[in-house]
């Protein structure tokens, strides 16, 4: 009771003052309540609102207020999956299943149209049976058009497209910049000219040539997928994607992707990244699926089987006894592989050293590949000396027919009834005589062909060569073990298509200086019955190869005189007692920090080095960085370039104009030599002083100014190796609006890896400034900025420059000197006391090495 007594009290109080003051100070009350306890802004729910229907009435500015959310939330929504879609676009296994796609179809279209043509060339040929003239006619016709055809085609398009490009790929992956050859341009001459080889019947290859065409479509794929991903901008997942290329393109050329894989790691790299191996093998396997696939729906083949299938015996395929042999056809074919890669090489140097010749034939680029194509085809006449080599078999049908099973010197019976091999078969003439006289004939008919300026690689036509030896050596011992070899009361027979394997797995790893050829013959093969011997007369092709001459790629590069360090051989015991100090420079050219630009200017005259070590003076030699040549010639030139010198001048003169007049006459020279030389050597750089002044506290540098002897247009040169993303991308400006270009055309530009159009100087950059000054004021001018300290502001140094202690073998630095720069070596901490360059190192090679006797 005595706590209800206040509440009483107050109720009543309120009551009474409610009665005698009226509406008043029921306002008064209700605002001294809000004041103490606050108020609600927004209405309690009705009642149909709070059962969960909706409201009778509604205010527009809510229900917009709603709108605008949802639209907001839709936006967003969209942004986000949006992102979500173009990282999922960018992810590896989308750029793995588009190479591998793209490279699957531009292959078995190459083969569909190449073996189109070869069938168009042998009907022909028949149809004109009757007349031994007539066909003599269209035997040299046909390929003869086809080769000038693929040579003039090239040397319009693309001349980079000619050769193998297996040469230059490795030298593109070692890091060298070679101009042109990762274009689309490239591309494009490369697959129309080598489908045109293929279909002309002549002895080319089509592996390493189709090597560059997937480089090239992983190089122009990296740029595109570089719009949903910028990862593909990085020069080093750049260079990973070229190296997947590489085996994409081995892979899908017959079907053998863990061979391809394999085969394009030995040739290509040195040092082969364990991240790439999954992307290789994933690539390389689906475009060669897509390449059988694509087989069988054509019908070419019943099902996905092997390129050039096999039905060897698989349960006693060789005995122990024929290991012998096995190993001779290694050792026989090293020696045949290091003097194939010699006579190819004499080729090619028998037309280069030749200056007339040479003069003679890039007049007349059609006259080589002519008369080589004319020469070959004459001797492959079918009726003519072609009878006694099996001339009338194109080259896979060669390789099908050295892999039978049948023993061609035990066949009796109508040749007719071995199909296709009975051209093998001649009444008059023995079967291991025309299989001698093919392998002599085709050998080097092989050297001469694939020195054509064409599309053509020399992995086919070996394989070919490789093949005819071991047949040959396995016909021989058929006829020295007509019933078979005896071995544990069990009788071996002889079986040459085996042995024709082991040869062509022999002959194209002692070329190309590699043991996957083994894989790739047991891919190509569908058998894998013959592992033992094959990989003993691999290896042994290989140690007698590599101890005689170089690669035939490196021999090419060589030749070419790319860039290139060749590996170190297997039997060069010398790489680990050579040092650095034994073959660098001891004279090291060197930019100090407190050079100026006369000394600067000097030693750009003096030295040709591509790179060159930064110190931070001349007493304490402390190693800064490394500087390239094109960056110290660039800032010379803003430097000493007409705009700023005429600017100075203008500056100068409205200085002249600004001064308060004293009486006394100023002098009237048209440049600035009437300023004191103090005020002169504080102008390194002039800016306007009407407009604000830079957040960055450094004075701009003028742009370099074009060549007098060029037109006013921007120019616009193609990349060097085709569309390389750029490292930094610079903030553009926005365009108006009716000035963008299309999709199309900006997809366009990006395909082809031009830069975009440089948008039109103002009327005011663009206003030419008049030359007032005299020569001698010029000289004098020139003078002066030439002793001025140089500015290292807008040069780009290396920080971290590549460096060799003294005592570092030859072994550990052969992959190390970059190709185009050099190495500075480390003397003390920090201090460059030589410099190893390219030069050095192939000088030191050749001379420790017993295959490098044309290196120059």
């Amino acid at each position: 009771m005595g706590e209800l007594a206040p509440q009483m009290k107050t109720q009543s109080w309120e009551d009474t003052e409610l009665g005698a003051t009226g509406q008043g100070k029921m306002a008064e009350r209700h605002q001294l309540l809000s004041h103490i306890y606050g108020h609600h802004k927004q209405q309690p729910p009705h009642k149909e609102q709070g059962m969960g229907m909706p409201p009778k009435t509604g205010s527009s500015d809510s229900l917009d207020s709603k709108d605008e959310d949802h639209s907001s939330k839709c936006q967003d929504c969209m942004r986000r999956l949006g992102h979500m879609v173009r990282r999922k676009l960018g992810e590896d296994w989308i750029f793995l299943v588009l190479l591998g796609l793209l490279m699957a179809l531009v292959s078995w279209s190459m083969d569909y149209v190449s073996a189109k043509s070869l069938q168009a060339y042998k009907w022909t040929y028949y149809q004109m049976q009757p007349s031994l003239p007539l066909q003599y006619l269209v035997w040299v016709t046909f390929p003869l058009t086809l080769i000038l055809f693929s040579a003039l085609f090239c040397h319009l398009i693309s001349p980079q497209a000619v050769g193998s490009g297996i040469p230059e790929m490795k030298t593109i992956l070692r890091g060298v910049i070679l101009k042109e050859y990762l274009t689309v341009k490239a591309f494009v001459a490369k697959v129309v000219a080598l489908t045109a080889g293929l279909g002309s019947g002549i002895p080319v290859g089509k592996e390493g040539p189709f090597v560059h065409i997937a480089s090239i479509c992983a190089a122009v794929l990296s740029k595109f997928m570089s719009m949903f991903c910028g990862v593909y901008e990085q020069p080093y997942y750049y260079t990973d994607m070229l190296t997947v290329g590489c085996a994409v393109g081995v892979g899908c050329c017959f079907g053998t992707p863990l061979g391809g894989v394999l085969f394009s790691i030995e040739v290509t790299s040195t040092y082969f990244a364990v991240r790439n191996y999954w992307r290789g093998f994933f690539a390389a396997t689906f475009s060669a699926f897509v390449f059988r696939v694509l087989a069988v729906w054509n019908k070419d083949a019943v099902t996905i089987t092997a390129l050039f299938r096999t039905n060897f015996r698989m349960d006693f395929p060789f005995d122990l006894q024929e290991l012998p042999a096995f190993a001779i056809i290694g050792i026989c074919c090293g020696f045949l592989g290091a003097v194939f890669v010699y006579l190819h090489r004499q080729v090619m140097l028998g037309v280069r050293r030749h200056k007339a010749l040479s003069r003679f034939l890039a007049k007349h680029r059609l006259l080589y590949p002519g008369i080589v194509t004319f020469v070959i085809a004459s001797f492959t006449f079918p009726p003519g000396m072609g009878q006694f080599m099996a001339g009338e078999l194109m080259p896979r049908e060669a390789i099908s027919t050295l892999f039978d099973n049948n023993t061609w010197v035990k066949h009796v019976g109508d040749p007719a009834s071995l199909g296709q091999s009975a051209v093998w078969i001649h009444p008059q003439v023995n079967v291991v005589i025309i299989i001698l006289l093919f392998f002599i004939m085709k050998f080097w008919m092989s050297i001469v062909a694939t020195t054509m300026p064409i599309p053509c690689g020399g992995f086919m036509p070996v394989f070919v060569l490789g093949a005819a030896f071991g047949r040959l050596v396995g016909e021989i011992m058929a006829m020295l073990f007509p019933d078979g070899i005896l071995f544990d009361d069990i009788i071996y027979k002889i079986l040459p298509g085996g042995y024709a394997v082991i040869g062509a797995a022999a002959l194209t790893g002692a070329v190309s200086h590699t043991v996957s050829t083994a894989v790739i013959c047991f891919e190509l093969t569908g058998q894998i019955a013959h592992i033992l011997p094959m990989m003993v007369a691999v290896i042994l092709a290989n140690m007698v190869a590599q101890s005689l001459q170089p690669s035939l790629y490196d021999s090419i590069i060589q030749v070419k005189k790319l860039p290139y360090l060749p590996d170190l051989g297997w039997n060069q015991l010398s790489k680990f007692t050579i040092f650095v100090e034994d073959i660098m420079v001891r004279d090291v050219k060197f930019v100090s920090a407190a050079c100026t630009y006369g000394e600067l200017q000097t030693l750009l005259q003096t030295t040709t080095v591509k790179t060159l070590p930064l110190v931070d003076s001349k007493d304490s030699m402390i190693l800064l960085g490394s500087v390239e040549r094109s960056e110290l010639q660039s800032l010379l030139q803003r430097h000493l370039c007409p705009e700023r010198r005429l600017r100075a001048a203008q500056d100068m003169a409205r200085k002249l104009s600004e001064l308060p007049y004293d009486g006394k006459a100023r002098p009237a020279g048209r440049g600035h030599q009437g300023i004191p030389s103090e005020g002169r050597r504080e102008s390194f750089a002039f800016v306007d002083e009407d407009e604000e002044e830079d957040l960055s506290g450094k004075p701009e540098l003028p742009p370099l100014p074009a060549p007098r002897s060029f037109p006013a247009a921007p120019l616009s040169p193609e990349e060097p190796n085709g569309p390389l993303p750029s490292h930094k991308q610079q903030p553009e400006a926005p365009e108006p609006a009716g000035q963008r270009p299309s999709v199309f055309r900006s997809l366009l530009r990006c395909l082809l890896g031009r830069p975009r159009p440089t948008k039109k100087k103002t009327t005011q950059e663009s206003t030419d400034l008049v030359d007032t000054m005299s020569p001698e004021e010029i000289e004098a001018w020139e003078k002066e900025q030439l002793s001025q300290p140089v500015c290292f502001d807008y040069c780009c140094i290396d920080q971290s420059p590549f460096q060799l202690v003294e005592q570092t073998s030859l072994h550990k630095a052969s992959p190390r000197p970059p190709p185009l720069g050099a190495a500075a070596g480390r003397g003390g901490v920090g201090r460059p006391r030589t410099d190893l360059q390219l030069s050095s190192c192939r000088r030191t090679r050749s001379s420790r090495s017993s295959a490098s006797t044309l290196l120059t």
